[in-house]
């Protein structure tokens, strides 16, 4: 199990990376910026034969726990200073997360009801959809559909 102490023990940290203060293979020396890019296009790092998320590390490193999710504020997964990290829950992290590459309105939460002729607002929260209404206007709903997530969000709400 990775601990604040063996992190500690093994990295320094600084402005969003971690650095060895150990000889910790035949290529990577004490000083060296550690990490590699995954292919899910994280930051890893390789401790005791195992890779972990780079952000989850630095986390602990700085917080002494790891949450279950920790979430980028910025939505930015290559940005990880700490002050840009969060402890998170999934659902939390969902509400955090772009806008869908299938939207079709342009707007988050918001889509065309061909039945209704009307767009709709919906907003999920805890793996259940809240509906917020229909709307002749899309500037309407994309207000709607903003309130709607900040309501249900609060500081995990993002709008693009």
């Amino acid at each position: 199990m990775l601990t604040q102490e063996i992190v500690k023990d093994l990295f320094d940290y600084k402005d969003g990376a971690l650095y060895w203060k150990v000889r910790a293979a035949k290529n990577v020396f004490a000083g060296d910026r550690a990490g590699f890019m995954q292919g899910n296009g994280y930051h890893g790092v390789v401790v005791n034969h195992k890779i972990h998320a780079l952000h989850r590390v630095i986390f602990l490193h700085q917080h002494g726990f790891l949450p279950e999710v920790v979430d980028h504020i910025d939505g930015n997964i290559l940005n990880n200073t700490v002050e840009n990290l969060r402890a998170a829950t999934r659902a939390k992290n969902g509400a955090n997360q772009r806008i869908s590459a299938a939207n079709t309105s342009g707007v988050k939460n918001v889509s065309w009801c061909k039945v209704a002729q009307k767009w709709t607002v919906m907003v999920q929260k805890n793996g259940v959809q809240h509906y917020f209404g229909r709307y002749e206007d899309l500037n309407v709903a994309a207000s709607v559909a903003k309130q709607a997530r900040i309501d249900l969000h609060q500081t995990f709400a993002r709008h693009i």
